[in-house]
């Protein structure tokens, strides 16, 4: 992490009460066997296709290697939220209190082989402002799970004292309460009778005592703040059981 923040950036993190900084990530360049890989694409692109020679080329002039704007990009956080450059320089803020992530890990297979982990974290502002945040950053397995620890903690206290006053909280097409768990195509489930709540690869379960099957699955990628749903199932569960 880079901790050098620009007076733009700084005035930002100011207006939007972001606190101190904590640190600044940046582009990842590719490694020299990989421009190795772009430019023999490029040869054989050029050599047998023209368009696919002259895609591979623009592909690598799009990589913080060669492109300045690319490798201006920075992604910095603050004690409660993050600012990211777009490609044109703008800065966007996001708080941790009241911003929402939906994230999509996806591992990619060649011929049975794995070939690398896409990350994509789509970060959203109540006033509509959309940001895609990729692997395009270097270290996202660090920072991608770092954004989801730290909107959980800065608001699931306030969500738990208003589960507690009767509010009902929705994340996409789920609804969670005190009572249990809804969702519009299998209806409601008290939370005594969920079982067991997992995730595998890539999909949310939630199993119903004595069911073999799912009573309910969900792709993580459509769960918006998916660590903090999970952290509030945990809690609205430990609830019930103690009752």
């Amino acid at each position: 992490m880079n901790d050098c923040v620009p007076d733009d950036i700084a005035g930002l993190a100011t207006a939007e009460g972001l606190g101190e900084h904590r640190g600044t990530v940046l582009p990842k360049r590719q490694s020299a066997l990989m421009i190795c890989n772009f430019v023999f694409l490029i040869v054989i692109g050029l050599f047998c296709f023209v368009l696919p020679g002259i895609w591979f080329i623009w592909m690598t002039m799009q990589t913080p290697n060669f492109s300045r704007k690319a490798a201006a990009r920075r992604l910095y956080f603050f004690e409660h939220g993050l600012i990211e450059t777009d490609r044109k320089g703008q800065p966007v803020a996001f708080r941790w209190d009241s911003m929402m992530v939906l994230q999509e890990i996806t591992e990619s297979y060649v011929n049975g082989i794995y070939v690398g982990t896409g990350y994509r974290y789509t970060l959203h502002k109540g006033d509509g402002t959309v940001r895609k945040v990729t692997n395009f950053y270097a270290e996202p397995e660090r920072w991608g799970p770092f954004i989801q620890q730290q909107i959980a903690g800065a608001q699931l206290p306030g969500m738990l004292r208003m589960l507690e006053e009767g509010q009902q909280f929705t994340f996409g097409d789920i609804s969670l309460n005190r009572g249990g768990v809804a969702t519009a195509k299998r209806g409601a489930v008290t939370w005594s009778e969920i079982e067991d709540v997992r995730v595998d690869n890539g999909v949310l379960a939630l199993r119903k005592s004595g069911k073999w099957l799912s009573w309910s699955s969900k792709q993580v990628k459509n769960i918006p703040n998916f660590l903090l749903f999970l952290a509030l199932v945990d809690h609205l569960r430990r609830s019930t059981a103690v009752r």
